[in-house]
């Protein structure tokens, strides 16, 4: 077991030379996360949008739903991706189990419901602005939609950045169906987890560095959205 005075050092000189190992984790972080972001998105921005627009049957129950998925536990989700990858389950025989794959099909079933549930209230609120307006265009739902993404970019952008935050930080889905494999599926999550539990704490501390300044770019990158955001609603 390190001192903390000794593991802060370390830690330190691990960032400072761009130790490979230590790269390694944080890049396959970065695309796993950055990928599950994408996809969730190309997901729950048009669920978040047919909703906002829509009006139907059983419209408050999905809005029940999507406002739940929102606290999807992730050791749960880790568990039902862990179920159909395994060998004996439905999707077992594509061999994606304890790969960067599953931990990205985890990672966007969790953020998925995210970024619609945060979408659907962006893109209402502005629908009920507009919605004389569109009447009065004649635009059919599709060329609504449309319409509303566009204006709600900036909102949209910064939605996107939060679900980007929560899949970074997330551990306990992807350490299930990734297995934190030394040089295939470790991310700074998980190897914070297995380095604090063996001792070792300095690259356990380097890696919470880069995750926390990860955290304040995100939230800077929010910030700078929604200042360029009210700029532009001036214009």
């Amino acid at each position: 077991m390190q001192s903390i005075g000794d593991a802060l050092g370390l830690a330190v000189a691990l960032v400072l030379s761009g130790d490979p190992d230590l790269l390694e984790i944080v890049l396959l972080s970065l695309q796993v996360s950055l990928t599950a972001t994408v996809l969730a998105c190309m997901i729950g921005l048009p669920i978040g949008a047919l909703v906002a627009i829509g009006r139907f049957r059983g419209r408050n129950a999905v809005l029940i739903l999507m406002n739940a998925l929102m606290g999807l536990p992730p050791v749960v989700v880790g568990l039902l991706v862990y179920l159909h990858l395994s060998r004996s389950g439905p999707l077992g025989f594509l061999g994606l189990l304890y790969t960067p794959t599953a931990m990205i099909i985890a990672q966007t079933i969790l953020i998925a419901p995210i970024i619609a549930a945060l979408s659907r209230q962006v893109l209402e609120d502005l629908h009920t602005e507009y919605a004389d307006q569109f009447r009065s265009f004649c635009l059919t739902r599709l060329q609504t939609v449309q319409a509303l993404l566009w204006d709600a970019r900036y909102s949209l952008l910064t939605v996107g950045l939060a679900g980007f935050g929560r899949a970074v930080a997330e551990v306990g889905a992807v350490i299930i169906v990734g297995g934190n494999i030394d040089h295939l599926t470790r991310v700074m999550t998980t190897a914070i987890a297995l380095e604090t539990s063996k001792g070792e704490l300095g690259l356990a501390l380097a890696l919470g560095m880069i995750l926390l300044a990860i955290a304040l770019g995100v939230n800077a990158a929010v910030q700078s959205v929604r200042m360029t955001a009210a700029r532009q609603a001036y214009v």
